[in-house]
This record gives C-alpha cells, sequence and structure tokens, in this order.
C-alpha cells in the first residue's frame, strides 16, 4: 500500500428537497477527466475491502476536515458498493456548513462528489492506450467521500431528500435508484 493520500471527485448534482442527501460519490467503469497526463476508471469492488472493515468514513465539504458533515461510525452517513457504484445516504448536520450546502445543492450550485483514498498494495494497473495512459483503480482504502463544485469524475451524482420522500422506501438501494 502507498502512503500517498488522493482525492477524486465528479458528479452532477440535483435536489429533491430537504433533509438527507443520497447519490454516488464513485460511479464505476466511467473515465475521469485529466487529471494531469491520465485518467482513471474506478473498477466494481473497489471500496469492498474500506467497507467490509468497519473503519470510520467521513463526509466533508470540499475535503476540509473542519467542514465535517457525517461518519459511518455515527450512522449519520451510509454507503453501499451496488453494480452502478458508491452509494451513499447522508444525513445532513444542522450546522452551518450543513444548512450553506443544502442552499448550494438547491441552487445547482454544488456540481458533484469526490472521494479520499491510498491504493492498496497491487490496488491500481497503469495502462497505455495509444497516446493515453489510464490507470484502473482496483482496491483501496477510503477515507472520505467529499460534496464538491469542482468534479473530476462527472457521472457522479446527488439529490436532497426529505424524510416524507424516506418513509415509502423499503431500502437505501430502493432510494438511489429512484434518485437517479
Amino acid at each position: 500500500m502507498t502512503n500517498t493520500f488522493e482525492i477524486r471527485s465528479g458528479g452532477s448534482l440535483r435536489t429533491n428537497s430537504t433533509g438527507k442527501l443520497t447519490g454516488y460519490a464513485a460511479v464505476y467503469n466511467s473515465e475521469s477527466r485529466d487529471l494531469g497526463g491520465f485518467v482513471e476508471i474506478i473498477r466494481r469492488g473497489a471500496f469492498d475491502a474500506s467497507l467490509k472493515s468497519g473503519v470510520n468514513i467521513r463526509a466533508l465539504w470540499q475535503h476540509d476536515g473542519k467542514a465535517l458533515l457525517g461518519t459511518t461510525q455515527a450512522g449519520t452517513l451510509r454507503l453501499i458498493e451496488d453494480p452502478k457504484g458508491l452509494a451513499f445516504e447522508l444525513d445532513l448536520p444542522s450546522t452551518s456548513t450543513g444548512k450553506d450546502l443544502s442552499i448550494l445543492v438547491d441552487r445547482g450550485d454544488v456540481a458533484g462528489c469526490s472521494f479520499g483514498f491510498r491504493v492498496r498494495e497491487n490496488g491500481d494497473r497503469w495502462e497505455e492506450r495509444g497516446t493515453s495512459l489510464v490507470r484502473e483503480l482496483l482496491d483501496v482504502d477510503l477515507i472520505e467521500i467529499t460534496l464538491t463544485d469542482d468534479p473530476a469524475y462527472m457521472d457522479t451524482s446527488i439529490a436532497k431528500r426529505s424524510m416524507p420522500q424516506l418513509a415509502g422506501a423499503r431500502s437505501l438501494h430502493a432510494l438511489w435508484l429512484d434518485t437517479l
């Protein structure tokens, strides 16, 4: 495993109502924009070990540790890998950051999601494709997900939901499918 902490971001955000944010922090098999001489693709299962380990994963605003939005340990952030990618549900806090973020998502100013990670040993694969260099992420230690206005992966998504909308849903997965 390398010790280099990396961040990647992406997505187009849309809003439904207030209370919770749901969406995808990462989408599988989708190329990032140019990350400085290479593009990146996240492969299904890249986050498996992190999610199974029970390690605390944080939700942040713009990768700022002082702008904490939720954690898996507290149950305010819920993560799951499904066939599309790394899906999440986040309970928005009643903090100034949470309230500001809610407004920015409503207005469409916040455009995506991101994630911070460290690559595990043999957790990536590099390949030259024509004149392009491509990195595939196969196995990473997920540290955080982040809501951002400047995504590298344009296929991530987020939507705002209220408790009444959640009441009829049978599962978190059903919410994500309905949202997207």
